[in-house]
């Protein structure tokens, strides 16, 4: 069983909304759910389950990278027969025509790290987000009128605004690619559902652009990514 979860079998839902930052998921939580309890307190990584609009979902924070990603959407998959996870997130844009608080849809994930090779030594760096829950997600979004943009993004090692040389990153991306945003977590998750066989989507929010030379502060990324957090919840 996992060593990282303290939560019963069957305290986790088959659908989870995936934050990074576990105030995020209390956020959510608090915010979006009703009936709820606290499933996981492992480290701190805190978990929910509860209902909206009558169904049940758990939201399971992953901390961040993709180390720490790995770890728990295995767990999630392997011990609790999770089926559709998808990432709610924030990223740093890369594209000139991105605005703060903008969400993103990821499609393609994309690193330069060798997470794929230290799992079962495939030489992989891109992976895909599940087409049939993406489908799922822009459905949604018309539905629900919340804007959105489809496009690839990084999955880095390294937190990109403390790098000595983003350009020099920027340059080394593969331009066929045409990457718009950067996060940490996406391709091991994309990954690992793969692995499994079940779903997995990444919704990002815009919290700082290289361009504009703007951010969002970090309570605003706790609290102010309310979009994406209703498309997700709308969706799963």
């Amino acid at each position: 069983m996992s060593v990282h979860c303290n939560a019963k079998i069957g305290e986790i839902e088959k659908n989870v909304l995936m934050p990074g930052d576990p105030l995020r998921a209390k956020y959510i939580a608090e915010n979006f759910l009703e009936d709820v309890k606290l499933v996981n307190t492992v480290r701190n990584m805190l978990a929910y389950t509860g209902t909206y609009k009558g169904k049940k979902i758990t939201v399971f924070s992953s901390g961040m990278g993709m180390p720490s990603m790995g770890i728990y959407s295995y767990e999630l998959f392997h011990f609790y027969g999770v089926e559709k996870i998808i990432r709610i997130g924030s990223c740093g844009a890369y594209s000139k025509d991105l605005n703060l608080l903008d969400t993103i849809l990821v499609d393609k994930s994309y690193t330069e790290g060798n997470f794929a090779y230290a799992w079962n030594e495939k030489d992989c760096h891109i992976a895909t987000a599940s087409k049939e829950l993406n489908e799922t997600i822009e459905q949604t979004a018309k539905k629900t009128g919340i804007p959105y943009v489809k496009g690839n993004a990084l999955c880095n090692e390294c937190f990109d605004v403390y790098l000595e040389n983003l350009e020099g990153l920027m340059a080394r991306f593969p331009k066929e690619l045409d990457l718009i945003a950067c996060e940490m977590e996406a391709f091991a998750l994309f990954y690992m559902a793969d692995y499994f066989k079940k779903q997995a989507s990444c919704l990002l929010t815009v919290v700082d652009s290289h361009y504009k030379n703007e951010e969002v502060s970090s309570e605003a990324r706790e609290k102010s990514l309310n979009d994406m957090i209703i498309l997700a919840l709308e969706s799963i």
